[in-house]
């Protein structure tokens, strides 16, 4: 089996970058100065969703899966630095040249992501190899890398779902849900800066894993309808997937497993 990634991150706003892009004073505490940027955006645009490179990085949460494994884990604040996380998920990348697997990965993880690691300096050859690299296998990914749209290396769920139709994008929460999954518990992406404004990192990177999670689950359903698994195979799978996050003693997984409706079974 080769290797299966499913990744998200988790953002701030950027206040040193926005502090220096606006020469604002070092007095203003982090929450005026993220509140100055907000204003700045909704009287250009009406929403106050900041431009992907002044997005901070502070969570990348993952389920790896291959042969051996199914593992969720985040690379997160406090215990690295945002170079840090964006170099050990590209690190992982480069060891596992794994399936990446996102929900709208395409339309903001990944740009964040480009435009974070260049400002820290990131290494990611593997990532950004397009056929021309220095890897045994590296004319493969002239056809199939994770750069081109409509490559697969990376899959962005949401957009292909959508048949690339921004106007057809579903919410992961609610197609998770429609299929009996848990969905979203406790935090969404609009309470990440109020959370971590509040020192509340760990709930954060709890509510970042268990969005993987729920991809991992809406990807495996859709491996069925694609024919990639049957009906006996998916449900096998997503069995697995339960009795793998019941081994963990967390309390965001009791309450993940306590959410989930249904046993996962294709209907």
């Amino acid at each position: 089996m080769a290797a299966t990634l499913v990744f998200d991150i988790e953002t701030i706003p950027d206040v040193q970058g926005i502090r220096s892009l606006h020469g604002l004073p070092e007095e203003l505490s982090g929450e005026e100065v993220a509140e100055y940027a907000f204003q700045l955006r909704r009287a250009s645009g009406g929403s106050d969703f900041l431009p992907h490179h002044l997005q901070r990085v502070v969570t990348i949460s993952c389920v790896l899966r291959d042969a051996n494994q199914f593992r969720v884990f985040s690379l997160s604040e406090p215990e690295c630095s945002e170079g840090e996380i964006i170099q050990r998920f590209f690190d992982g990348i480069e060891r596992f040249t794994p399936q990446l697997i996102s929900w709208n990965g395409g339309g903001f993880d990944l740009p964040v992501l480009h435009y974070r690691g260049m400002l820290h300096g990131v290494s990611a050859p593997r990532y950004w190899d397009l056929g021309d690299g220095d890897y045994h296998d590296s004319r493969d990914f002239k056809w199939n890398n994770y750069i081109g749209r409509y490559h697969t290396r990376h899959l962005d769920l949401m957009d292909l779902l959508a048949l690339f139709q921004p106007r057809a994008n579903a919410p992961l929460d609610d197609l998770a849900k429609l299929m009996g999954f848990p969905g979203k518990l406790g935090m969404d992406g609009s309470a990440v800066w109020k959370g971590y404004c509040e020192g509340r990192i760990g709930e954060i990177r709890d509510y970042c894993e268990t969005d993987v999670v729920n991809t991992y689950l809406v990807y495996l359903r859709f491996q069925c309808m694609r024919g990639a698994l049957d009906k006996v195979a998916c449900a096998a799978e997503i069995e697995f997937v339960r009795e793998a996050l019941a081994r963990i003693d967390a309390p965001h997984w009791k309450r993940f497993l306590a959410a989930w409706q249904t046993i996962g079974s294709v209907k």
